[in-house]
């Protein structure tokens, strides 16, 4: 073998019946091993009015090692923040969660949706159950521009110190701001050749000089030396792309599982005509802005009628990542995703010996 390949092992979360809080959803979930071996999902829960909560539930597996289901044990984090809430409502969506090995920390990166609009947020915890917030994540000017007052979404840190571009160890996080004019809906009308803007729909990734000695951060500083690491380029991805599941050190470098945004002709009951679909990024394990491979085509694209009729047609959404070292298979992942931003299904994805060839560049010009 020698592809990057998903393999639906099948849904594993859906809104319980009965329960307000996920009326709306069960979605996008963090995943992290506890300091008890113990795998948990931390998924979107979707009241009415999308108020969403970050819940806790811990993953079955059968005999196998396979996923089968999960047991709900409450709520993470829910709207309290003047950053988390707005009238008539509020939001905490969309986790993802890092083991940050310096500080022996877990930190969940996640959205938090209030009259300001989608910005990204930060908690800490010892143990994945009580949950200390960071506040909002603060950034250095970029060309003249507050990234601070711009949308963004799809955060999430590496899990040790990485060389920033002047070589300094730091603590670094993707994430996919949403500057004005760039949202799929405002881009999907355009003709479907032309250039692509390098500087904006992108996966990005910051630098935060955050003390990494094991201290208790009450707030992580500001994060800088902002650098677009990835555009659209493949037609699958062609309206936009955004990082999915938190970076993990593999043999052939740093794997991320993204998602990119096309158009569809085959729109959902809603009219939806997007495309979420999957793809593989590994990055240089030495120098991780530099992309060592990345898919051309999809490795997980809306099939199943769980992925293709929900609350949004046509999404498959990848945000938590489990390496399988609990079987001694290290090379093995199992990947948590959103189906039609109504449930919650896992894939699974074996390493393959070396980096399959063809690799897709980004280069100034290119077109998509």
């Amino acid at each position: 073998m020698n592809e990057f390949a998903l393999h639906r092992l099948g849904m594993l979360m859906e809104p319980e019946p009965g329960n307000s809080q996920e009326v709306e959803g069960v979605l996008n979930p963090a995943a992290a091993r506890g300091p008890d071996g113990r795998l948990y999902l931390f998924p979107r829960l979707v009241a009415k009015g999308n108020y969403s909560r970050i819940g806790i539930a811990r993953v079955r597996f059968d005999g196998d090692g396979d996923p089968v289901g999960v047991e709900r044990l409450g709520i993470a984090l829910e709207p309290e923040a003047d950053y988390e809430l707005r009238p008539g409502g509020g939001g905490c969506e969309d986790p993802r969660i890092t083991f940050v090995k310096p500080l022996q920390r877990y930190i969940m990166t996640y959205t938090a949706f209030s009259q300001e609009g989608p910005r990204i947020a930060l908690a800490i915890s010892e143990d994945l159950f009580h949950w200390q917030r960071l506040g909002l994540a603060t950034y250095a000017h970029w060309h003249g521009i507050e990234l601070g007052n711009v949308d963004d979404k799809d955060a999430s840190l590496f899990p040790v110190a990485i060389p920033n571009p002047s070589g300094h160890p730091e603590l670094a996080m993707l994430h996919r701001p949403l500057f004005p004019g760039t949202r799929p809906e405002e881009t999907a009308c355009h003709s479907a050749s032309r250039d692509v803007d390098l500087d904006r729909e992108s996966i990005w990734i910051s630098y935060c000089p955050a003390a990494l000695d094991g201290r208790l951060p009450h707030h992580l500083g500001a994060f800088t030396s902002h650098h677009r690491l990835a555009s659209p380029v493949s037609s699958w991805e062609r309206l936009k792309i955004g990082s999915g599941t938190p970076p993990i050190l593999t043999k052939h470098g740093w794997l991320i599982v993204y998602h990119g945004v096309s158009e569809t002709a085959d729109p959902g009951k809603e009219g939806h005509h997007l495309c979420y679909s999957a793809g593989v990024m590994v990055l240089s394990e030495v120098h991780p802005q530099q992309i060592r491979y990345r898919s051309a085509h999809p490795v997980l694209a809306p099939m199943l009628p769980q992925e293709r009729q929900g609350m949004i047609a046509n999404v498959v959404f990848p945000t938590g990542i489990d390496r399988r070292d609990d079987l001694g298979l290290p090379d093995r992942f199992d990947i948590y995703y959103g189906m039609a931003d109504n449930r919650i299904g896992v894939a699974r994805l074996d390493m393959p010996e070396t980096l399959p060839a063809g690799a897709v560049a980004h280069a100034p010009g290119a077109k998509v």
